[in-house]
């Protein structure tokens, strides 16, 4: 996740503080993914989680589900983000997220929002929820095409007013594709006109029907056409919204090298934020647990789990040496192709391995999706 307002505002993180500025973003323990249920109102055709409008079997009991919260409280995550399908199709949901209250752990809701009446954002709010991310994918006609409801957008908009009057910080999430890329402009307007606090614009990854989906990805030429869009709006907003890229680790290195070339002083400072950050964050300061308990390194990398919390702790799966796990923590020695001979590996960290794997076979092929050419990235 690249902050994009935070690097370009007038202060960086960590200035005028004793905040160490070079570990910006990074943890030492991981923020959390919980998908809690595959269940979900709607049916979108790129759901990394293929989840859809019915039951599925051997999710968490409440019982299971309170135990895995003293884990993680135990083990001192960051913040556990409760996700899905949709979460509050699960009749405990508000019981889990007061229980996380409870033990100390910051929780947030990423959710379609469809749900969520004026009681509920209330409910949402009083059981200790500090964020809630509605994902969208344009306006009325393409955002219910592509989430497969009539109706699903205006309930959506609801959704996140409810939430906004009841007090709560409300972001919009924008998966980029070729079908939705039109609809960039539509987004930000939204944020302005509804008084939304951020927006979370993520690259596709090819997981759940996103793998089906994969065609509609924006090529390379498409993608930097996207982000620097992205980059100038987050600009424009001056700091009032906080705007943020996700699942393409590569949006950092375009930004650092575009202030290099408008402000030097302060694309040298946001390097060293971003080394220090490290790059990619599966399996090192990111993390997920599934709806029947298995651990994994990031929310979309699904194929491979370290275990399942119903044996074992989190932290005590999160600290172990399984093999691909270690290998996470210091991959620089494990990537091929570009990745391994790009000048800035610190602050990419190679990406999403997921996608890779998607496109080779090889976990530790290069990202396809990397978007700057060789000489960009200092490759002879």
């Amino acid at each position: 996740m690249l902050s994009v307002s935070k690097l370009l505002g007038k202060s960086l993180p960590g200035q005028g503080s004793s905040t160490d500025s070079a570990r910006y973003l990074r943890e030492d323990r991981p923020v959390v993914v919980w998908n809690i249920t595959r269940s979900c109102t709607l049916s979108c055709v790129h759901c990394y989680n293929d989840s859809g409008k019915k039951e599925y079997p051997g999710e968490l009991s409440t019982t299971e589900a309170l135990a895995i919260i003293d884990g993680l409280a135990d083990f001192k995550v960051p913040a556990l983000i409760f996700s899905g399908g949709d979460p509050l199709q699960r009749p405990d949901i508000f019981k889990l997220i007061e229980y996380a209250a409870s033990r100390g752990v910051r929780s947030i809701l990423s959710t379609n929002g469809v749900s969520i009446e004026e009681e509920t954002a209330q409910r949402i709010k009083d059981a200790g929820v500090v964020y809630v991310g509605v994902s969208l994918d344009g306006g009325e006609e393409v955002n219910d095409r592509l989430r497969g409801s009539k109706g699903g957008y205006r309930l959506a908009i609801e959704g996140m007013r409810h939430c906004r009057d009841a007090g709560l910080i409300v972001g919009v999430r924008f998966t980029m594709s070729r079908k939705t890329i039109g609809e960039l402009p539509f987004i930000f307007e939204l944020i302005e006109r509804e008084g939304i606090d951020r927006g979370y614009f993520a690259h596709l990854v090819y997981a759940g029907r996103g793998e089906r989906f994969a065609r509609e990805d924006l090529d390379h030429r498409e993608t930097r056409e996207a982000v620097g869009y992205i980059f100038d709006r987050a600009r424009a907003f001056g700091g009032r919204k906080d705007i943020v890229t996700g699942s393409n680790d590569v949006d950092g290195v375009y930004l650092y090298r575009l202030l290099v070339k408008s402000d030097p002083e302060r694309a040298a400072m946001v390097r060293k934020l971003l080394a220090g950050r490290g790059g990619n964050s599966s399996g090192v300061s990111l993390g997920n647990i599934d709806s029947v308990g298995n651990v994994h390194a990031d929310q979309f990398w699904t194929a491979h789990s370290f275990g399942n919390v119903k044996e074992r702790p989190f932290g005590e799966i999160w600290t172990s040496t399984d093999p691909l796990l270690m290998a996470l923590k210091d991959r620089r020695g494990y990537v091929k192709g570009r990745c391994a001979k790009c000048a800035f590996f610190d602050i990419c960290g190679g990406s999403y391995r997921v996608r890779a794997e998607f496109a080779t076979g090889d976990i530790w092929a290069e990202d396809p999706a990397c978007y700057l050419t060789d000489e960009e990235l200092g490759i002879s």
